[in-house]
């Protein structure tokens, strides 16, 4: 693609509303525009503002300050030349320039969750920021006090020169499933209402409204001018296999004059106008950044919201096409964070909490897998909990997303996927029962709240009674060994879950390594809970103990048939016993993962052997791989479209969230020799790469593992937020 920068920002606002770009600001995805609102948070993502086209009028010379990519093979305008700077903190910024004059575009999405009510007991200027109007507590908390939903973006543009300027901008917007391109025809039509500097909008299609939004502004001239815009091209989509033509439509454009030092400030707002919405003045872009990191400051602790001017490590991000990648230079294997107000540290946690979501059908909080594309998913969010709720001693997000998947359990499972509004949980996930328990253990551990444990006791019962006695997916306990199998045609129940038609890429059927390691674990929480509870005097003190006994028993009998795993000849566990006793020796991460849990059933001397053959085949600078790459079916890039991508997921494409259990494991194991990886790669990635401030899904099994995926995942940032501290 030339020299454009097409790394990624990312804007959300707590609901799974998001803004989404790159760097040179053309358009690469599907998934790129200005806001795509959430209307049923998480959920129903539709974009409705594209961006806004710019050209800037200064002494009768037009320069247009857009770049696209079009459907015959073109790019223009090309703007990304006269791009100076790009910061990416507190808020994205762009900087374009030539001799005589330069112009400063930032966008802000504040926090979108308020709770009802507060609307008319605040100032003007508090309505126009409404992330200060939720108190911590109820944020993390979320209870069930009515709450109103604000899905909105600013967007401010400051003019420097020596000369009179006229900044025109165009509207594009849009009325799509954010997973789909639009597409122009008869059926789709935009109305728009113009009032006193603003504009109400509002798609029909095929007879069906859509979704009413306003935009205004501080100051211009608005001109009715409609106009489809053709066939512009989304050449990430391409690469991928997807749909990668786009029609855009525009309503009309402002028109601005401005003096040197003048700003317009913009607001996109879901919705009909509302005169509760307060006065959009000069100042409001400022109050609602300043809002946003004192939001941040509160939940984290920080003892300031604001940072310095200058420094590349606290923000400003090189421009590819002039500058060479920069780096933070890092001590080789050791802990790159001095202390708690570092600025790398304050980058983690504000990316973390980019994932934190309010979910509208439950009502209650959820985490957001990733993004672009993803919804919240049980199992990655549990996984992810400890980095983004119990280190940051987010105590009550914690125990409310515990709660919420505990709220959802039907026999004996955790949904792996939530349910819209009247909809059903989808429970294809034979380890996020077992994730749940692991995690309510490490919550409980951090916070000794026992009444908690007595609430949910009788929930962590019902999953090992459901597991004991069979459930969904012929999954239940192999009396002649204790170990915990399943078998189902059609479905792939563990992390890897890929399947392709009715096929699963690894079906892992009968008795997955992990799965087991976490049946042990879970066997060895109940053990303990029961005889807390009991000391307590939670409940009948003899029965708990007697449970606390049977649970122990049987921790110990699967802890002993956890040695079926064991492969002697390669010093590794067995991936999966199959149904019909058959052993799959190849070696995947799922060993280590074994190795990790808090309570860890296999000897010194094998743990050591699993990390010394998995440091040397699957270890890379940002994760593990999923699959040797000796292995035969070992694929090495992902790339290409759905199915070849689907085939590689889990075939060798390495994971950076498995760097979290790769360590745990090295520490318990290896805990006096020096942990051999070095964070510099893959913080180089957070600050420099990808999605900028955040950490990619995956990255490809062969070197230079260049980064793909989704752009920001949640237990990518989670588990590096849980080690690197």
């Amino acid at each position: 693609m030339l020299d454009l920068d097409t790394r990624e920002w990312l804007l959300t606002n707590g609901l799974g509303s998001f803004a989404s770009g790159t760097v040179s600001d053309v358009r690469t995805r599907t998934y790129h525009g200005w806001l795509f609102a959430a209307t049923n948070p998480p959920c129903d993502r539709t974009l409705l503002f594209s961006h806004l086209e710019a050209s800037l009028e200064v002494l009768g010379s037009v320069v247009a300050l857009g770049t696209n990519f079009w459907g015959n093979g073109q790019i223009e305008p090309t703007s990304y030349e006269l791009l100076r700077c790009f910061d990416i903190n507190p808020v994205p910024k762009w900087i374009w320039g030539q001799d005589n004059w330069q112009l400063t575009r930032q966008l802000v999405m504040p926090y979108g969750l308020v709770r009802a009510g507060d609307w008319k007991q605040r100032t003007q200027k508090e309505i126009s920021n409404a992330p200060c109007l939720l108190a911590l507590s109820e944020a993390e908390g979320m209870p069930n006090a009515p709450v109103q939903f604000c899905h909105r973006i600013l967007i401010q543009y400051r003019y420097e020169g020596s000369d009179t300027a006229i900044l025109r901008l165009r509207l594009l917007i849009a009325e799509r499933n954010f997973h789909y391109q639009q597409t122009a025809n008869p059926e789709l039509q935009f109305s728009q209402l113009l009032g006193q500097q603003q504009v109400c909008m509002q798609a029909k299609n095929s007879g069906n409204f859509g979704i009413p939004w306003h935009l205004r502004w501080t100051q211009g001239k608005y001109q009715t001018d409609a106009v489809w815009y053709w066939n512009y091209r989304l050449p990430e989509e391409t690469k991928r296999g997807l749909g990668d033509k786009e029609d855009l439509y525009s309503p009309g454009y402002l028109i601005v004059t401005l003096q040197p030092g003048d700003t317009v400030t913009l607001e996109a707002r879901v919705g009909f106008p509302d005169s509760m919405a307060g006065v959009l003045t000069s100042e409001t872009f400022a109050e609602a950044v300043e809002a946003e990191q004192k939001r941040l400051s509160q939940i984290f602790g920080w003892r300031g919201g604001g940072r310095g001017a200058g420094s590349r490590e606290q923000g400003e991000i090189p421009l590819l096409c002039t500058l060479p990648p920069a780096s933070v230079p890092l001590p080789h294997a050791q802990c790159p964070i001095p202390n708690a107000q570092s600025t790398i540290w304050q980058q983690l946690l504000k990316a973390s909490d980019q994932f934190i979501a309010y979910r509208a059908s439950i009502p209650g909080p959820t985490v957001i897998a990733g993004y672009q594309w993803f919804n919240d998913w049980g199992r990655n969010t549990l996984i992810a909990l400890p980095g983004l709720a119990l280190i940051p001693q987010r105590f009550d997000l914690a125990k409310g997303v515990l709660r919420t998947f505990g709220y959802y359990c039907r026999h004996g499972l955790i949904p792996n996927v939530f349910p819209d509004v009247n909809g059903e949980p989808i429970y294809n996930s034979i380890d996020a029962a077992l994730w749940w328990i692991e995690t309510l253990g490490l919550y409980l551990e951090a916070t000794q709240d026992w009444e908690f444990l007595a609430e949910q006791f009788p929930l962590v019962q019902q999953i090992y009674k459901a597991f004991v006695g069979g459930t969904h997916f012929n999954i239940q306990i192999d009396a002649t060994d204790g170990l915990l199998s399943w078998d189902a045609p059609g479905v792939a129940l563990t992390w890897m879950d890929v399947v392709i038609g009715a096929h699963p890429v690894t079906p892992r059927y009968g008795k997955p390594v992990e799965i087991n390691a976490l049946w042990y674990s879970a066997l060895c929480w109940l053990s303990q809970w029961a005889e807390r509870l009991s000391q307590l005097e939670y409940g009948e003190p003899v029965r708990l103990t007697k449970q606390a006994h049977r649970y122990a028993q049987q921790a110990q009998r699967v802890k002993t048939s956890l040695q079926k795993f064991w492969n002697p000849h390669l010093g590794y566990l067995y991936d999966t016993i199959e149904p019909d006793d058959r052993r799959n020796f190849q070696i995947r991460p799922n060993a280590v993962l074994a190795l990790s849990l808090h309570h860890c059933a296999f000897s010194e001397q094998q743990g050591c052997q699993i990390l010394d053959l998995a440091t040397v085949s699957l270890l890379t600078p940002y994760g593990l791989r999923s699959l040797d790459p000796g292995d035969p079916e070992y694929k090495g890039r992902y790339e290409g479209n759905q199915e070849q991508r689907d085939r590689a997921y889990h075939q060798g494409t390495v994971w950076a969230w498995l760097i979290g259990p790769y360590i745990r494991a090295w520490q318990r194991f290896y805990p006096q020799k020096s942990l051999p990886f070095d964070w510099q790669p893959l913080l180089d990635h957070f600050l420099f790469d990808a999605g900028l401030g955040s950490i990619s899904e995956i990255f490809d099994g062969d070197p230079p593992h260049k980064p793909r995926g989704a752009i920001a995942q949640a237990w990518s940032v989670a588990e590096v937020i849980r080690h690197i501290k």
